[in-house]
């Protein structure tokens, strides 16, 4: 395996580290993967306390001939002054993906007809329209994915850190109301009225209604392009008996589209720990890292995908049962224990997960 410093974005505002993983002694352009955060600041690696997805994903695709590219998001490079600079996730991410993908199509070690994009968590929920909006990937990798807008979850989040501690129900009533509020009409507003109207500190009501207008379910209804959606059923941000079954029935007639669910993994893709969503600082605390089993279904995906031959196709798993939908059932991401969680301790953690926009975070894994 071997690493070599890259910049993203280096003739921008914003240049970001970033870590090319490449195979040892291929003698030929190999495959690649662009990595993509979720939400809120997040370094390279993914990091979230002791858990490190990216890096995993990296060092464990490298061993099966694919490299790879991750780079610092620029929330976390940038911090304060790329907060004000960002009113949609178009600033916040895409531009950078879009920037990474073009790197590896430009190493001549790298075959640009071979390039994927891998979302995780929200990143699953762009992915589709990185790849809409210039990246021409030849597939998609969705760890984590889930069909619903963002403010769906941040309600649904806040909802469950409710049920899972009673005596902090009331707290969490309050919030949801509160919030709930605020996304009422969201789509009915013009553009101007949601760029003044804020969520939480820096962020405006108009990030949420850019993003949702048209869900990672619209764009890859759009195209046939390959796709693994991936997930791990003791997730507790994105649920396998809601978000995937979801997704497995909007998706059921799109061809090229393989679902493969892990019943033990959490939302790291790590064998869970807990099944309490106040409980990510500690679930996320332990160090795991990300199985062969994950890697080598990506790894097949990529090389069936990248060279049209049928070995190691991953296999389709059957669809769950499909719940009640609720609400609203298109596109979005999740809330998660943020990149920096020491300040918090064990419930406190959830409390932080929505107020922590102030700091431009939905306290992502990301």
């Amino acid at each position: 395996m071997v690493c070599e410093k890259v910049v993203v974005g280096a003739e921008t505002e914003y240049p970001l580290n970033g870590l090319l993983t490449l195979p040892d002694g291929a003698v030929e352009p190999v495959p690649a993967v662009v990595m993509v955060h979720g939400s809120g600041p997040s370094d390279m690696d993914e990091r979230v306390r002791k858990l490190t997805p990216f890096k995993d994903l990296a060092q464990g695709l490298a061993s099966h001939g694919i490299a790879s590219l991750r780079y610092d998001k620029r929330t976390f490079a940038y911090g304060r002054k790329a907060a004000k600079a960002i009113p949609t996730v178009r600033e916040e991410t895409i531009e950078d993906a879009l920037r990474a993908t073009d790197i590896l199509k430009r190493d001549s070690r790298v075959d640009r007809n071979r390039v994927f994009v891998l979302g995780h968590s929200m990143g699953a929920m762009l992915a589709p329209r990185i790849d809409a909006e210039g990246a021409d990937a030849a597939g998609l990798i969705l760890m984590a994915a889930t069909p619903y807008r963002l403010e769906d979850v941040v309600l649904r989040q806040l909802e469950q850190a409710g049920n899972s501690r009673p005596v902090l129900g009331k707290v969490f009533k309050l919030e949801h109301r509160f919030f709930r509020k605020k996304f009422d009409g969201l789509y009915q507003m013009s553009d101007e009225d949601a760029r003044r109207k804020k969520f939480a500190g820096g962020i405006s009501l108009y990030y949420f209604k850019e993003m949702g207008q048209k869900t990672a379910v619209d764009y890859l209804l759009e195209n046939e392009k390959p796709v693994l959606v991936l997930q791990g059923g003791r997730d507790v941000q994105v649920l396998a008996d809601d978000d995937f079954a979801q997704l497995q029935s909007l998706l059921a007639d799109r061809d090229n589209t393989t679902f493969r669910l892990y019943p033990e993994l959490n939302h790291a893709f790590v064998h869970a720990l807990y099944d309490d969503i106040l409980k990510a600082s500690k679930e996320f605390g332990t160090e795991r890292h990300i199985g062969e089993e994950v890697v080598a279904d990506i790894a097949a995906f990529v090389k069936s995908n990248a060279s049209g031959c049928t070995q190691g196709t991953v296999p389709r798993v059957q669809p769950l049962a499909r719940p009640n939908s609720g609400d609203s059932p298109l596109c979005a991401t999740f809330i998660q224990a943020n990149s920096t969680p020491k300040r918090y301790a064990r419930d406190e953690l959830s409390v932080v997960m929505v107020m922590d926009w102030k700091r431009f975070s939905i306290n992502s894994l990301s």
